[in-house]
């Protein structure tokens, strides 16, 4: 075994104008009041990483350019699709108009773990604030909400965190493998 260099990886990926053609991931994310910059940036990097259709970042949660984004998204940020908006509940109106079903990612009432849960797609997954979590408001506008177990005395994960592993299982149930 032998690892690659970053000269093999980068030959074997899509150059930056050939992803903008590539065919995106049947699904989105919105960011609700998210309030780290190197959130955001990680962030961009995942949505990249899983072929996102789009990204909405909402209220107080940055958007390029800024460096702080940039330093962790590693240009990331130039190749995913976003959309900013001042109001998170413009949004959503604007995903469930379109016939996309919105799923809070929050600890709610009657919430399912995000192993158990039927994904249905196109769908969209909102992300919330890093202390707050999602906003009642855009919560009220849900279809549905997921959580991550927690096993310890820790409420959560990190945001960042927290996205990569429901993206790559919203991905495996998109490919037919979860």
């Amino acid at each position: 075994m032998r690892k690659l260099s970053y000269e093999e990886i980068q030959a074997s990926k899509p150059s930056a104008e050939e992803v903008g053609r590539l065919e995106r991931s049947d699904f989105y994310a919105l960011l609700d009041n998210v309030r780290s910059l190197h959130n955001v940036g990680a962030i961009f990097r995942t949505s990249d990483a899983v072929m996102l259709k789009k990204l909405f970042l909402c209220g107080i949660t940055g958007h390029p350019p800024r460096k702080e984004i940039t330093k962790t998204a590693l240009g990331a940020e130039e190749l995913v699709p976003y959309e900013y908006y001042d109001d998170a509940t413009e949004a959503v109106e604007k995903l469930k108009k379109a016939g996309i079903k919105v799923v809070a990612v929050e600890l709610c009432e009657g919430g399912a773990s995000y192993e158990e849960f039927e994904y249905e797609f196109p769908c969209a997954f909102v992300f919330g604030h890093e202390v707050e979590g999602v906003s009642e408001e855009v919560i009220e506008l849900c279809d549905d909400c997921i959580h991550l177990p927690m096993y310890g005395r820790a409420n959560s994960l990190n945001v960042a965190t927290c996205y990569g592993i429901i993206m790559y299982e919203a991905l495996k149930h998109l490919k037919g493998t979860g």
